[in-house]
């Protein structure tokens, strides 16, 4: 998924407070799938734990990293990373 577009990939433990960056990350509902690009700045990246799957063992930790950016129109929003998602610096 990574483009020759000159700029360098961001890794997430390299992501500060205040970075700007721009993630891009596959969307996919049912069998469709698409590209989604949010740019904003880092107010903070956090690994959370959740009980996203059910009826595992309840001692399984099962964690998601993820990012709350703030949107240029001041709105916050969160992205949880996957394998497929890059982060660049914008």
């Amino acid at each position: 998924m990574s483009e020759n577009s000159g700029v360098q990939e961001t890794r997430f433990d390299q992501l500060k407070p205040g970075d700007r960056i721009e993630v891009e990350h596959v969307v996919t509902v049912g069998q469709k799938s698409w590209t989604a690009k949010t740019q904003g700045e880092v107010v903070r990246t956090e690994r959370r734990r959740h009980g996203l799957h059910h009826r595992r063992n309840h001692d399984d930790k099962v964690f998601s990293d993820s990012i709350l950016l703030e949107l240029p129109d001041g709105e916050l929003t969160t992205v949880t990373m996957d394998e497929f998602t890059v982060i660049r610096r914008a």
